[in-house]
């Protein structure tokens, strides 16, 4: 990557830009960030994602260590649809730090207790805290979930509304 490249600040700007225009929609009642406001942001974003896809050159070879950022461009190009998502379905967020800090304290206690060295154990513990996290965050009281969940009732979450 050139130190002059112009493309990652533009596909930052252009994410940060849907990312308020989808704050700004949410305050605003709306269910999507309007078309008018989205389309242009879009345009910018995809530009900088060609733009930077012909600049950092694949490495040759199927099984070549690639350039920084290359298979980030790539995931970008290719999960076009995915990436900004949030702007046409204001509950999804456009970043995962919530679902990041949610993991964060339970694999902090694992690398300080050295507890839960077995994969099945951490994963039945990420599970549950999974569990939890995601009751809290629909309003259910997290301890009627857990009650719940051990008495064969489990707690679960609404379907999510069609795209």
């Amino acid at each position: 990557m050139l130190p002059t490249a112009h493309w990652p600040a533009q596909i930052a700007d252009a994410l940060r830009g849907l990312i308020h225009a989808a704050n700004t929609a949410r305050e605003q009642g709306l269910d999507a960030v309007p078309p008018r406001v989205a389309r242009p942001l879009i345009r910018l974003y995809r530009h900088g994602v060609r733009v930077g896809l012909s600049e950092v050159r694949p490495a040759p070879g199927a099984n070549a260590k690639q350039p920084p950022g290359r298979l980030l461009l790539e995931v970008l190009r290719d999960r076009e649809p995915d990436v900004p998502r949030f702007v046409t379905d204001l509950h999804v967020p456009a970043t995962n730090n919530q679902a990041e800090r949610d993991v964060r304290p339970a694999k902090t206690q694992q690398k300080i207790s050295g507890r839960l060295q077995s994969e099945q154990a951490t994963t039945h513990r990420y599970r549950i805290a999974g569990y939890v996290s995601t009751a809290a965050k629909h309003g259910v009281d997290q301890l009627a979930a857990i009650r719940d969940a051990l008495l064969a009732t489990p707690w679960i979450p609404p379907d999510p509304a069609p795209t």
